[in-house]
């Protein structure tokens, strides 16, 4: 039996919007263990409700019922000031879109959490470049996104998600805006991440994506189910 507490761990999980009278279920009796230096892909079409699961585990929302400890601590029914600390000191997220700031260097997009948790200016730099070596940019730490490949800037949001030692790696659709060669690149990165024992999240609906995890967990209709491997 394992007795390490899960990173992640959804219990009874459901998530309701409503417009008016009409209520949507947009999760439903959703349950999930994820433990340390697992990774798993959770897979889905469009509408399924992977967005919102993300959204959850990710803590930019809460649900309307269930509970939610993310390494250990119940996360389910925080404010929105304590969810933003919870995601600066656990979550280490990797977009799409990439989300970096266009108008600076890729060192000090990656400095930015830390600058968020009152990091000192000189610690921050020097964790930074070692997350920017990580990926291997360290000769690209001045360079502007605009300046760097598609590959590249999402090798710079990898290093972000890392350089604050968090808990979990949430990946959505990282290889979405890629191309074959950067997406298969960048997959083989998050694959060594999760050697190191790092716990990695992919939200995808590439199913050569899904393939490269431990395990598969499918979302339809907002409930999941396990297709590979066991928690």
């Amino acid at each position: 039996m394992n007795d390490v507490t899960p990173v992640i761990e959804l219990v009874d999980i459901a998530k309701t919007y409503r417009a008016g009278a009409l209520a949507v279920h947009a999760l439903q009796d959703v349950n999930l263990v994820i433990r340390q230096g697992d990774l798993v892909a959770i897979s889905g079409p469009s509408g399924s409700g992977k967005s919102t699961l993300m959204n959850i585990l990710g803590c930019l929302d809460v649900p309307t019922s269930g509970t939610y400890r993310l390494a250990g601590e119940d996360v389910s029914h925080l404010d929105e000031d304590r969810l933003a600390e919870i995601r600066n000191r656990n979550i280490g997220f990797v977009f799409q879109q990439f989300n970096l700031l266009p108008a600076v260097s890729a060192l000090r997009n990656v400095e930015l959490p830390l600058a968020y948790s009152h990091v000192s200016r000189g610690e921050r730099r020097e964790r930074a470049i070692a997350a920017l070596q990580q990926v291997g940019l360290g000769d690209r730490v001045d360079h502007k996104p605009a300046e760097l490949s598609g590959g590249q800037q999402q090798r710079v949001a990898i290093a972000r998600a890392l350089v604050t030692e968090p808990a979990l790696i949430l990946a959505d659709e990282p290889t979405g805006n890629l191309d074959s060669t950067s997406s298969r690149e960048i997959i083989a990165m998050l694959i060594g991440l999760h050697s190191q024992g790092r716990t990695v999240v992919l939200i995808t609906h590439d199913s050569d994506v899904a393939r490269a995890a431990e395990r598969v967990v499918e979302i339809r209709d907002g409930r999941v189910q396990e297709l590979a491997g066991t928690p």
